[in-house]
């Protein structure tokens, strides 16, 4: 029987919610996995989003799922609707504008730390949220003939 090619596992990072407030990363186990695809769907802002009152997605990686750092732009390939470069801190999408549609981001981790955690991290006064989900793929697995 074929499989699919990289043998991809979707995992839920951030539940869909309507979120005012910063997230709780869960770390994302990569054992036995090379890379994994990062899917964010932000839906219409529920403020307008400026320099002040904002929303940036943190992404931050480890090997021992206890100390983690910052990733670096080496670490990821961006995707559709990522920011222009890795910021820092970690910053791999930011709302800092009026966001009047829904939008998916994507990126790829090809960094090669075992854990991930995602931070949609809220900045200013959100009176109302905003809907957010996030996805990982993880994707080319060891598999064994």
């Amino acid at each position: 029987m074929k499989r699919s090619a990289p043998y991809l596992v979707p995992v839920t990072v951030i539940t869909p919610l309507v979120i005012a407030a910063d997230t709780t990363p869960a770390a994302i186990d990569l054992v036995t996995f090379d890379a994994a695809q990062l899917m964010l769907y932000v839906g219409i802002g529920g403020i307008t989003f400026d320099g002040s009152n904002k929303i940036e997605f943190k992404l931050t990686h480890s090997d021992d799922d206890s100390s983690y750092s910052d990733i670096a732009a080496k670490d990821v390939v961006l995707g559709s609707n990522c920011d222009a470069a890795v910021g820092t801190g970690g910053i791999v999408y930011s709302l800092v504008a009026a966001h009047a549609a829904a939008t998916i981001t994507t990126l790829s981790y090809v960094g090669g730390k075992r854990y991930l955690k995602l931070l949609a991290d809220f900045t200013g006064t959100h009176g109302t949220g905003t809907m957010i989900a996030a996805f990982i793929n993880k994707a080319y697995a060891h598999v064994q003939a």
